[in-house]
Order: C-alpha cells, then sequence, then structure tokens
C-alpha cells in the first residue's frame, strides 16, 4: 500500500513516533522522536544510528571493530511508509515505523537482517517467482521471574492455580488467560497484524498464533513486532511471554514454522505442484535445497546455545532433514494440500529466531535446490526419530557448518555472515563463563 506519512499521521492525530530496525537478535533498535522531528529528518536524512548496532549481541556487547567500519560511522534509517502502525498500547498517540538501512552512497546495509532477506526475495525476483510464507509462532507464558537464578513456572490463570498438567489444543485451557488474547488480538488488529488462529500447545501454558499466508518481507515485519506485541500485553497481565527456543527443563520447546512455496509472477501459478496435482521437479528441488543447505543455516534458525535443547527426539521438534506428506516428526512437513496451496512447512527454526533471518535462510536453501536442481531424497512414512540425527548440535558446531558452506555464504553475504559469525561466537563465550545450577549441584561435592 502507499501510504503519505503525514497525512496517516496527522489523522490520527500522532505525537510520537518509534523508529526501529531489528538487529541480530531481533530486539527492535532505534529512536523515539516527536513526529514533527520525524517528518523533518526524513527529508534531510537525519535518522541515523551507529553501523555498531548490527555488531551487538543479545547481552548488550559489541564485537571487535574488525568486523564493522572502525569509524564506528552512522547509517542512515529510512522509513518504510508502509510499515506505518499505531502503537496500541500508549495512552498518547503513538506510531511505530520499520526501516531500512542504508550507507550514506545509498547503498544497502549489507549486515541489517531485513537487507538480508530483501536480498534473497530479488534472487527470486530476478528469476520471475515470488516467494509465499506464513509463520506459526509458539509462546510460554511464565511466571513473573525477576531471579534469572530460579526456574520458571507456569503462571496462574482465572481458576487461581497454574496449569500443571499438559493441554494441547485444550479450549478451557486458553480460556484460562482469555482477557490477555483478547489484548492480543486487538493489539494485533490495531496493527493490522494478519493473525489467523489461535492454539494451546503441548507445553504448560505454551500457546500458538499462525500467521495468514503472504509476502515473505511483510511476513516478517509482522513477525518481529507481533513477538514485541505478545511480550508487551502480557506484562499488562504481570504475566511474562516468552519466545526462548527452551525455556522449561521438562516441556517441549517453541517453534517457528515457516510454510513456504514458490509463484510464477508472469502467470500467479504456484511452482509447486504440476497440473494433474503432482509435485512439480521445482518443488522437489526446493525441498532438496532445504535438505542439504538447512543444516549449515542452522545458525540463523537456532542461534543460542539454548536453541539446540529444543532439537531432541521425540519432543516435537526436528533432529534430521527427512521430508514426509502430514509427517511432523521430520524436519520438512508437506501438509495436504490442493494444486493452489502446496507447500512445505519447515519446522526447524525455533521461536527465538530472528524472523528476517529465519525466513532468509530457509528462502536461501530453497533457491539454491532450485538454480541447483538438488534432487531430495525419498519421502518417509515412519516416524523421523528411528533414523540417524543430522542436525549440528551446539552451537559452535552449526557455525563452523555455516562458515564452510560457500553457495549459502554467497548468496547471504559473506560480511553479513563474518559479523552474524563474530555475535554467535561472542555469545558463547559469555555463556561458557556462566556456572549452571546442574554443576553446583553434581559437581560441587561429588569430584
Amino acid at each position: 500500500m502507499s501510504v503519505d506519512l503525514k497525512t496517516w499521521m496527522s489523522e490520527r492525530r500522532i505525537t510520537e513516533v518509534e523508529c526501529m530496525v531489528s538487529d541480530h537478535a531481533g530486539i527492535p533498535r532505534g529512536k523515539i522522536l516527536p513526529a514533527n522531528k520525524f517528518l523533518q529528518g526524513i527529508g534531510e536524512r537525519g535518522l541515523r544510528l551507529p553501523e555498531a548496532i548490527f555488531g551487538q549481541d543479545v547481552t548488550g556487547d559489541y564485537i571487535e571493530e574488525k568486523d564493522l567500519d572502525p569509524r564506528r560511522s552512522d547509517i542512515i534509517l529510512v522509513p518504510q511508509a508502509d510499515t506505518i502502525r499505531v502503537v496500541p498500547w500508549y495512552k498518547e498517540p503513538t506510531a511505530q515505523v520499520i526501516n531500512d538501512a542504508i550507507y550514506a552512497d545509498g547503498s544497502p546495509v549489507d549486515i541489517a537482517p531485513r537487507s538480508v532477506l530483501r536480498s534473497i526475495i530479488k534472487l527470486y525476483s530476478d528469476k520471475g517467482w515470488r516467494p509465499v510464507v506464513a509463520p506459526e509462532l509458539e509462546f510460554f507464558l511464565v511466571k513473573v521471574n525477576p531471579d534469572p537464578d530460579y526456574p520458571l513456572e507456569p503462571p496462574v490463570g482465572r481458576s487461581g492455580r497454574p496449569e500443571t498438567a499438559r493441554q494441547a489444543f485444550g479450549i478451557d485451557a486458553v480460556n484460562e488467560f482469555d482477557p490477555l488474547f483478547e489484548d492480543i488480538y486487538d493489539y494485533c488488529e490495531a496493527q493490522e497484524l494478519d493473525v489467523d488462529t489461535l492454539s494451546h500447545e503441548a507445553g504448560a501454558a505454551q500457546m500458538e498464533i499462525n500467521f495468514n499466508h503472504g509476502d515473505a518481507l511483510d511476513l516478517a515485519d509482522q513477525a518481529f513486532l507481533f513477538k514485541r506485541t505478545v511480550r508487551q500485553a502480557a506484562l499488562d497481565h504481570n504475566i511474562y511471554a516468552t519466545f526462548m527456543a527452551k525455556p522449561m527443563q521438562n516441556e517441549p520447546g517453541s517453534a517457528m514454522h515457516v510454510h513456504q512455496s514458490v509463484y510464477d509472477i508472469a502467470s500467479g501459478r504456484n511452482l509447486f505442484a504440476n497440473e494433474d496435482g503432482s509435485h512439480s521437479e521445482a518443488f522437489l528441488h526446493f525441498i532438496g535445497g532445504l535438505q542439504k543447505y538447512l543444516p549449515a543455516a542452522l545458525p540463523l534458525l537456532a542461534p543460542y546455545v539454548n536453541s539446540y535443547r529444543r532439537l531432541v527426539p521425540d519432543s516435537d521438534a526436528p533432529i534430521n532433514m527427512h521430508w514426509g506428506v502430514d509427517n511432523r516428526t521430520t524436519g520438512l512437513r508437506v501438509p495436504v494440500s490442493g494444486p493452489a496451496q502446496r507447500r512445505v512447512e519447515n519446522r526447524v527454526a525455533g521461536a527465538d529466531a530472528n524472523p528476517y533471518l529465519a525466513m532468509a535462510a530457509s528462502l536461501a536453501c530453497g533457491y539454491l535446490g532450485l538454480v541447483e536442481e538438488i534432487e531430495p531424497s525419498a519421502p518417509i512414512d515412519t516416524s523421523a526419530y528411528s533414523l540417524a540425527a543430522k542436525l549440528p548440535r551446539h552451537l559452535e558446531d552449526a557455525l563452523i557448518r555455516l562458515n564452510r558452506a560457500k553457495p549459502l555464504k554467497e548468496v547471504l553475504g559473506q560480511r553479513f555472515v563474518d559479523v552474524f559469525t563474530a555475535v554467535k561466537i561472542a555469545e558463547s563465550n559469555a555463556y561458557q563463563k556462566v556456572i549452571s545450577a546442574w554443576e553446583r549441584e553434581y559437581l560441587l561435592l561429588n569430584v
């Protein structure tokens, strides 16, 4: 859609604007400006941030400058008018707008997550293709936890009791938190976030909300805003909402499943199905690319040490890259569908992944499968958990695979991979300094 920012803001009497970009962790970074300063800054290219925010890890520290501009120079924020939305939880009329990031010469900031996804989409459009996605985001509701050393617990619902038994697809279990979900849906409607189904997942107080399918960049924007929205709504109800991949020891993890299909721009036809409804060669090649390259792309889908606690057998999460029709034990599930809706669901990505980078990684792997015409393995009709685990088991191993995958690095961008790797190594090193409760429990007096 085409939006005139001045008119849009005047009609809604906006007084402040949050200008934001996503860093590598998916954290909104940016500035809050008075409305008139925001409008003035657009014409003067006055909306600026240090490039170093894309070298900032989840702890707030920065990587070494060798991977960034040594001058610590600024980048320019370019507000994307079609992303402007009201922030519904503020009393003061406030807008939020997602920005692209460019350098002074007008070139995109190649280490910005939104730029990475945009570059992958361009690879498709140069071939006359349009990728379509539909994410599904899982998250846990947990009791407020001011002490990070204390294990998380399910929150108390309307009944006055915390959820202690698993209530997969339980209607009444969702209704325990009905006031919260009413706010989430109201906030999503106010922001034009195209959410669809709400359901209770397998974990205690674990929920899932699905998005309707659409353009990959738009859906990544929506998922980015949605995670912020859910966390804010939960805080308003004195609850935490977490998108950690594995927040509780004896519960399943949270995923961000991404349904993907590819359409021909000229004809509007889904390239994944033949006219008789059978799988097309393009569909099989796309799956072949996912099978070959997703293990190397795993750091973008499982970006933290905690992420790998989710990817274990018999936990509603994949351990390998097999595919099958309506098989939820596989990394790649093909839902039963007609030719127009033919798609593949990537079940590897965790809810903790940056939506821009997870979608960029998955679409990049599928793209390589299409252009390299990679043949997939045969589909399986049994449990993939009975087959060998093929995904990396630790972040460091996954980063080694990423940096050895030359075709994948080329499409994602060598400089982006270098900076992203440095950020992840910094986070891993920070984690290694922490002594866990398990170590104190079993090693302190026994070894």
